[in-house]
C-alpha cells in the first residue's frame, strides 16, 4: 500500500518471486466457478489504451471471467491509461529496467508471464498487437497450450526489419493464435494469405477508435481534464498548430536527425508552432532536446496522459508521426497525418487518402507539411476523407464473439446425461 492507502501496482513482480502474488491469486485455482476465464494482457502505453474497452466490456459479460496482467515493459507510460482506464491489474509483473536490451526483456516477459499463467490458469489468453509482450505471452501460452486470441491481427509491412521488431512480433503471434480479430478486411485478407482458417478471422474494427469516440466524448463533458493543453493554445493562438511525436527505433540516430532538422525548418514559418511530447526514450529525447531546445515556436512537452493527447490532437491543424497508433487515430478526428517512415503496415491509411508516407526526410517532411499547410484543397482532401479503421464498436463485437466461442465449446465438452435405458441403449 501507498502512504495514503492506495493499492501500489509497482512491485508485484519481486512479490511474484516471493511466492506472495500466488497466496494472493489461489481464488483463480478454484473451480467451482464455472465461467470460461480469460486474461487480458499488455505491457505499453498504446495497447492499454487500446485494451481498455475490451476489458470494460468483457465484464459486462457475466458469463466470462475477466482478469488482467500486465508487464509493464513501459512503466510510467502504462500507468497513466492504468488510472485514467481505472483498471486495476491482477497481476503487474514491472518489468521495466532502464535501457533495456530487447533480448533481455524477451526473456523476462517470457519467464515472468509463465509463472503468471501458472497461477491464474486461464481458459484463454488476450493479446494485442506488436509489442513484445505480445509476441513473448503468446509463446508462454504455447508452451502451456493455452489458447491465445489476438486483437489488431493481420497487421502487415511485408519487412521484418520494418517496423523492427513489431513485424516479427505480429508474425510470430499470427502463427500460435487461434482467434484473430482483424481491424480491416485488407489485415484478414493477409492472415489468409499466411494459411490461416477463415473460420477463426473475424474483422471487428480497430479498438483504438472506441478508445478515442470514449475520451473525446469525456474532454467535451469535462473540458478541465485537458488543461494543460488548452494553455498550449492560448501560447499558440493564430498560428497552425502540428503535433509531432517520434519514438520508432528503425528511425534512432540519423532518422531522428532529419526528423529534426524538419521540425526546425517547419517552426521558423511565422504562422506554424510546433507541439512535440517527446518520449522517454534517451535516443529520442536527447537529441530533440539537443537539437530544438529554445526555438520560440517549439514547445517540447513532457509525455502526454491520453486525455491531454487526444486534445492535443483535436487543437491541431496537422499530425507528423512515425506512430502506428496515430494512424489509425487522427483521421477520426479529420487531421491528416504525415508518416515518418518508409513503410506502414497500416496501408489502409495511405489508401483511403488520410495519410501519407513521407520517410524520415527532412526534404519530404517539409514539402509535404508545407503543401498541406499552403493548399486548401489538398489540406481538405486529407481532412475529410473517410477513417478505414473503424466506427467505434469493434470491443463489444470482441467480447461477443469470444463469448459465443467459449458458450459453444462447453456446450460441445459437456458430459452427455444417462437419462433412461431407452434414451441410451446399451448392449441392446
Amino acid at each position: 500500500m501507498t502512504p495514503d492507502g492506495r493499492f501500489d501496482r509497482r512491485g508485484l513482480g519481486k512479490l511474484h518471486a516471493a511466492t506472495a502474488l500466488g497466496q494472493r491469486h489461489v481464488a483463480f485455482r478454484d473451480s467451482s466457478d464455472p465461467r470460461p476465464h480469460i486474461a487480458v494482457t499488455f505491457g505499453t502505453r498504446p495497447e492499454a489504451i487500446k485494451m481498455f474497452p475490451v476489458i470494460r466490456e468483457l465484464r459486462r459479460n457475466r458469463a466470462i471471467r475477466t482478469s488482467v496482467i500486465v508487464t509493464a515493459q513501459h512503466r510510467e507510460l502504462l500507468d497513466q491509461v492504468l488510472a485514467l482506464a481505472e483498471i486495476e491489474p491482477d497481476i503487474d509483473l514491472d518489468l521495466m529496467q532502464q535501457a533495456q536490451g530487447l533480448d533481455a526483456l524477451a526473456a523476462r516477459i517470457l519467464t515472468g508471464f509463465t509463472t503468471a499463467l501458472d497461477d491464474l490458469m486461464p481458459d484463454r489468453v488476450l493479446v494485442h498487437g506488436d509489442t513484445l509482450t505480445t509476441s513473448m505471452a503468446t509463446m508462454a501460452c504455447y508452451f502451456r497450450r493455452i489458447p491465445v486470441g489476438h486483437v489488431e491481427a493481420g497487421l502487415r509491412s511485408g519487412n521484418i526489419y520494418s517496423p523492427w521488431p513489431e513485424e516479427v512480433n505480429r508474425k510470430v503471434t499470427g502463427a500460435i493464435a487461434d482467434l484473430h480479430f482483424a481491424p480491416t478486411e485488407r489485415a484478414a485478407r493477409a492472415l489468409r494469405r499466411e494459411n490461416v482458417s477463415p473460420s477463426a478471422i473475424h474483422v471487428t474494427g480497430n479498438t483504438a477508435i472506441d478508445a478515442l469516440l470514449a475520451t473525446r466524448d469525456r474532454i467535451a463533458r469535462t473540458p478541465s481534464l485537458a488543461w494543460e493543453i488548452e494553455k498550449l493554445r492560448k501560447r499558440f493562438d493564430g498560428k497552425r498548430l502540428i503535433c509531432v511525436t517520434a519514438h520508432r527505433r528503425e528511425n534512432f540516430g540519423e532518422g531522428m536527425r532529419e526528423i529534426a532538422g524538419a521540425i526546425r525548418e517547419l517552426s521558423d514559418r511565422s504562422d506554424v508552432a510546433i507541439a512535440f511530447p517527446l518520449h522517454p526514450n534517451p535516443g529520442v529525447r536527447d537529441l530533440m532536446l539537443r537539437e530544438l531546445n529554445g526555438h520560440a515556436n517549439i514547445a517540447l512537452i513532457d509525455p502526454l496522459d491520453y486525455v491531454s493527447f487526444v486534445r492535443l490532437m483535436e487543437i491541431s491543424d496537422l499530425i507528423l508521426t512515425d506512430s502506428g497508433g496515430i494512424q489509425e487515430e487522427a483521421p477520426s478526428l479529420g487531421k491528416p497525418v504525415l508518416v515518418m517512415r518508409n513503410e506502414t503496415e497500416r496501408p489502409e491509411a495511405i489508401e483511403a487518402g488520410t495519410a501519407l508516407l513521407v520517410g524520415a526526410n527532412r526534404n519530404s517532411i517539409v514539402a509535404r507539411a508545407t503543401q498541406l499547410l499552403d493548399c486548401d484543397a489538398s489540406y481538405a482532401a486529407m481532412a475529410k476523407a473517410c477513417n478505414p479503421f473503424g466506427d467505434g464498436k469493434a470491443a463489444a463485437r470482441i467480447a461477443r464473439i469470444l463469448a459465443e466461442v467459449h458458450a459453444a465449446h462447453e456446450r460441445a465438452t459437456r458430459p452427455c446425461a444417462l437419462t433412461s435405458p431407452a434414451a441410451n441403449p446399451v448392449n441392446s
